[in-house]
C-alpha cells in the first residue's frame, strides 16, 4: 500500500518510528509498547515492540522485531511471537519533493491453520489491506 503525504520525508519518518503514538491516531491499533530499543553505532535502531490490533472484529496480538534504518528511511519488521504463523514487512519513506513524501507499507503474513487457510486467508488479506490503507491515511491526516 502506498500513500502520498503533504509532509517532509523526515517528518513522515519520525511519525512512522513513533510506534507508541499509533493508538492515538489509528483506529485499528488498540495498544503498542516498545519493549526494548537499542541504537547501534551505525545509526540503525533495533527494537522489540508489542501490538494489539483490531482486525475484522477480532483482536490480534503479537511481538515484532524492528530494524529502523534512518539513512534509507526504512523500517523492517518481523513477528517473533503472536497470533499469526508469519507476519513481516516494511515501511519505506520516499522523498518526492521537499513537501511531498510517499509512504509505503508492505505486509506479508500467513495464518498458519492449514485446514482453514482457504476460507480465512482471503478475508484476512482484505482486512489487512484495509488496515494498512487506514494506517497510511491516518498518517496522512496526522501530517496535515
Amino acid at each position: 500500500m502506498r500513500e502520498r503525504l503533504v509532509a517532509s520525508a523526515d517528518d513522515v519518518w519520525k511519525r512512522i518510528c513513533d510506534i507508541e503514538s499509533y493508538p492515538t491516531f489509528m483506529d485499528s491499533v488498540i495498544r503498542t509498547q516498545v519493549l526494548s530499543e537499542e541504537t547501534r553505532p551505525d545509526g540503525i535502531t533495533e527494537a522489540v515492540t508489542e501490538w494489539e490490533v483490531l482486525l475484522k472484529g477480532s483482536v490480534l496480538k503479537w511481538s515484532e522485531r524492528e530494524v529502523r534504518d534512518p539513512s534509507q528511511w526504512r523500517l523492517t519488521y518481523e513477528q517473533v511471537a503472536g497470533d499469526l504463523e508469519r507476519f513481516a514487512g516494511f515501511w519505506q519513506v520516499t522523498k518526492v519533493t521537499e513537501e511531498i513524501t510517499e509512504a509505503t507499507l508492505e505486509v506479508d503474513f500467513e495464518i498458519g491453520i492449514p485446514m482453514l487457510r482457504p476460507m480465512l486467508e482471503p478475508v484476512a488479506v482484505r482486512a489487512i489491506e484495509k488496515n494498512s490503507s487506514d494506517m497510511l491515511v491516518s498518517l496522512g491526516r496526522r501530517a496535515d
